[in-house]
């Protein structure tokens, strides 16, 4: 039932709906518009503010397309908003993702954008504010957080707010490294000398394509040995504690995306090695709890260091899988599935990378198609 006076009421769903007027130039009558909430004060302010909104517009005339900020109400500060956006973030995103935007937003824009109201928000403010100051990946990430700021005010209190374009760079990528055949050889030749639990884990990286997290999670009971099958069903990775700005804490949770979750097949040997390390253990790699990624990440410097190969970051073993496949003759739709991505087109721009040698081959096939064209030629003149 509808409280007295405000057209507010509770819906059968547990969620608040607020109603009212706005007329519709288009259809040439009065419409009745409604906003939500999951309270009753919440579906108040969004009333008050859509209300002002609306008396705002009807006193402004013949205003300009190019001044946008003058339709926000001048009264909702950025930061208010923002606090907002990052309460729904952290009900309905992973904890990896909040604490991404949390962090970014306490280190480079609360302070920054301290004072600021919606209509304050404009491009050239916000290049102003941070132009100079941060990085061009930290600048993309700072537009990125306002924006879905912005969205959130769009989506939530029905305000018209133009989505605000970055800087644009014309910085080439810089091309991911894969190890040669060369260092591959080196690799596997100690690798399988005297092979331990993480040596294990580097082949398996290899093998599958495993991310470094998905590795560190995996547990005995995600290998289907009979159909030789890994299901990947969670990560770990090394967050910075709510409230904490310098304190981490390692968090088990769903992989990276809905793709992330996928099933891999094992080939035979990969199988047979893994079987030698089971035990009653619940993780594979680290016993009774997930292993630490940066225990894996040193003891794979120290496997490389004994291969004499200069200094790899772990992550090049999935670039690597990734390059062999596709040397191998794997369709691109198969790879981008077993490495867990939602477009083929990312397997292809970022983990597809042909060596020197395949190059050198396609070459070489050009030329004798060449030369065989010239052979031909050479037989009709004949």
């Amino acid at each position: 039932m509808a409280r007295h006076g405000e057209n507010i009421r509770k819906r059968k769903d547990g969620r608040w709906e607020g109603r009212f007027p706005v007329y519709s130039e288009e259809k040439g009558k009065t419409l009745c518009r409604s906003v939500y909430g999951k309270t009753y004060e919440e579906v108040k302010e969004k009333m008050y503010l859509q209300r002002f909104f609306l008396r705002s517009l009807s006193t402004k005339d013949n205003m300009s397309g190019n001044d946008l900020s003058m339709q926000l109400p001048k009264v909702i500060l950025f930061s208010d908003m923002a606090e907002k956006w990052l309460i729904e973030v952290k009900e309905t995103r992973k904890p990896s993702t909040y604490i991404k935007y949390k962090t970014a937003y306490s280190n480079y824009i609360a302070s920054t954008f301290e004072g600021l109201t919606l209509a304050d928000i404009t491009g050239n403010i916000v290049q102003e504010k941070i132009s100079g100051a941060l990085s061009n990946s930290m600048q993309k990430s700072v537009y990125c957080v306002v924006n879905q700021v912005l969205k959130y005010a769009i989506r939530n209190y029905c305000i018209t707010i133009p989505k605000l374009k970055g800087p644009t760079t014309c910085m080439r990528k810089k091309p991911v490294e894969i190890l040669t055949k060369a260092e591959q050889t080196k690799l596997f030749a100690i690798l399988y000398q005297d092979t331990d639990i993480f040596k294990m884990a580097v082949l398996l990286c290899l093998f599958t394509g495993l991310r470094l997290g998905e590795l560190c999670a995996l547990k005995w009971m995600d290998i289907d040995f009979g159909n030789r099958i890994i299901s990947v069903k969670r990560t770990v990775q090394r967050l910075y504690e709510t409230g904490h700005s310098n304190k981490t804490v390692l968090l088990e949770m769903e992989p990276k995306s809905d793709y992330s979750k996928r099933e891999i097949p094992l080939s035979e040997i990969a199988a047979e090695m893994l079987l030698k390390f089971y035990d009653n253990r619940e993780y594979i790699f680290g016993k009774n709890k997930p292993l630490e990624p940066r225990t894996l990440q040193y003891r794979f410097q120290k496997i490389i260091d004994e291969a004499q190969i200069p200094h790899k970051n772990f992550h090049i073993l999935r670039h690597t899988f990734a390059t062999n496949c596709i040397e191998g003759g794997v369709d691109v739709k198969s790879l981008s599935e077993l490495l867990g991505h939602s477009e083929v087109q990312i397997t292809l721009n970022r983990y597809v990378h042909p060596s020197m040698d395949t190059k050198r081959k396609h070459m070489d096939v050009l030329s004798g198609f060449y030369i065989q064209m010239r052979g031909q030629i050479h037989g009709q003149a004949c």
